[in-house]
């Protein structure tokens, strides 16, 4: 008997031993995607930054085709260009690439806010984000928002000045975002809250090295100070028991399946999570939008009537009007599609495979960084017509699925689009129908930090229309 359980165990071991073996050589047959990785350590980083990174990708997709592999920024990476390959990696086997960053980069922001997290915390706060931007609490916010827009463009024009567009985009969507964060705060408040915010934006994409008077370390010592600045006012609002629906109130209320609240910590890493995912990106696409104006002048005179009939629309208390029903606006919609395609804000996202994976033969090692290349997708001739020309009307006809991606995709999309959007479309009702505008100096050429704007900010001088409608700012007609 026990030479037979002997025999049986032996034969179990064999068999486990083999199958280990062939399922190792199996993996191991599956080869890397094509391409390059450099130099030692630096890889191809150097070839990355030294030419348009789109010339880069581009070139690299054309020798390579779609998968391919790089060296870039210190990681072995493996770049994906085609809409079957992002929704792989962003939705249908999300759970096997988890998202990443820098280690620098999330001591600056927080290392709690949502999009460094997956699984449960992840779900959570993201519920928590969108809850706060829902259509019901959005359209409380639009005469704020109008207001903060009337005022930029007011000071932009009244001064005379040629303005650094860009830079003065991000000033009004840190106030936006300061709004839909805190609701009304004090000036003072306010003010310590942007000038802390301000160093570590700066510091934000530096060398990350701590010795004095660096732009990482300035960073460094005004995230602490953000810190304690949050501290306060989380405090100030935990005593006066509001019920507020902004961001910090819902974070404030939040509790899980066993009662357990949001640590201080868990809520103010969001709060400058999100502040950093609202200002540039759609400071951005913003001054994209209107460079494209400027640049089409037919265009800008159609949009310009249909923004004009909008606002006599005004008083129309039964107009609900949201990004998904802009029947009232459909050039407008279109432009901001367009405009949003053209300058692709999101080039590429950072995912990290957790385990090998296997896709359509190819090996993605674990630990490797994935990137899924949005502006190779969205600069496809293959899904768009002649893609360099920026044309509206493609937009009559819906892209065809996972073409078209300007906030991501899957779980961790981008929370707060709808914000985004209501922000592009009252920026654009005001510009057009009551102000003109000249770009000052080159009308070409696209700079990054990190993210692609037109050269030098877009500077540009700003008029008041000299014959403008009299009228209420609206008040609802955008939701």
């Amino acid at each position: 008997m026990e030479g037979m359980i002997l025999v049986h165990v032996l034969v179990f071991l064999v068999a486990l031993i083999w199958y280990i073996f062939i399922r190792r050589n199996r993996t191991n047959t599956a080869k890397l995607p094509p391409g390059s990785l450099g130099w030692p350590y630096i890889g191809e980083t150097l070839q990355l930054y030294s030419q348009d990174p789109n010339v880069f990708f581009a070139n690299k997709q054309k020798r390579y085709g779609e998968i391919f592999k790089t060296h870039i920024l210190g990681c072995p990476s493996i770049m994906l260009a085609s809409p079957e390959a992002a929704r792989f990696v962003l939705v249908n086997q999300a759970h096997l690439f988890k998202p990443t960053y820098p280690k620098s980069k999330e001591n600056l922001i927080g290392p709690l806010a949502l999009f460094f997290h997956e699984g449960e915390y992840h779900a959570r706060l993201r519920k928590l984000v969108q809850g706060s931007l829902s259509l019901d609490n959005l359209r409380g916010l639009v005469p704020d928002i109008e207001a903060i827009a009337v005022s930029a463009l007011n000071s932009w024009a009244d001064d005379g000045h040629i303005v650094n567009t860009f830079h003065e985009m991000k000033k009004l969507s840190f106030e936006v975002g300061i709004l839909a964060i805190f609701g009304h705060l004090e000036t003072s408040q306010k003010e310590q809250l942007k000038r802390n915010y301000s160093i570590v934006d700066k510091g934000y994409n530096s060398f990350p090295t701590k010795l004095p008077g660096t732009p990482f370390k300035n960073a460094f010592m005004a995230r602490r100070r953000l810190q304690k600045i949050l501290s306060e006012l989380i405090s100030e609002r935990k005593e006066k028991r509001s019920t507020e629906k902004d961001l910090l109130g819902c974070l404030l209320n939040s509790k899980d399946e066993k009662g357990e609240i949001l640590s201080e910590d868990q809520i103010a890493d969001n709060i400058i999570g999100v502040l950093f995912a609202a200002q540039d990106t759609t400071a951005s696409a913003m001054t994209w939008i209107l460079k494209y104006l400027h640049d089409h002048p037919k265009l800008l005179e159609t949009v310009k009537g249909e923004q004009k009939q909008i606002h006599q629309l005004n008083d129309d208390a039964n107009l609900q009007l949201t990004w998904a029903q802009t029947r009232n606006m459909p050039i407008t919609h279109k432009v901001i599609l367009e405009s949003l395609r053209m300058a692709s804000i999101i080039s590429f996202t950072f995912r990290e495979a957790v385990t090998d994976v296997e896709y359509k033969g190819y090996r993605i090692p674990k630990g490797w960084k994935v990137m899924p290349l949005f502006r190779n997708i969205h600069h496809n001739p293959e899904f768009f017509h002649n893609p360099q020309e920026f044309d509206p009307s493609r937009f009559e006809v819906a892209p065809k699925p996972n073409t078209f991606m300007p906030f991501g995709s899957g779980v961790h999309a981008c929370p707060g689009n709808e914000l985004a959007k209501l922000e592009m479309l009252i920026m654009v009702h005001h510009l057009v129908t009551k102000y003109r505008w000249e770009v000052v100096g080159s009308k070409s050429g696209i700079q990054y930090g990190p993210f692609p704007v037109p050269m030098h900010g877009l500077p540009a001088k700003f008029l008041k229309e000299s014959t403008q409608e009299k009228g209420a700012i609206l008040c609802g007609a955008f939701l």
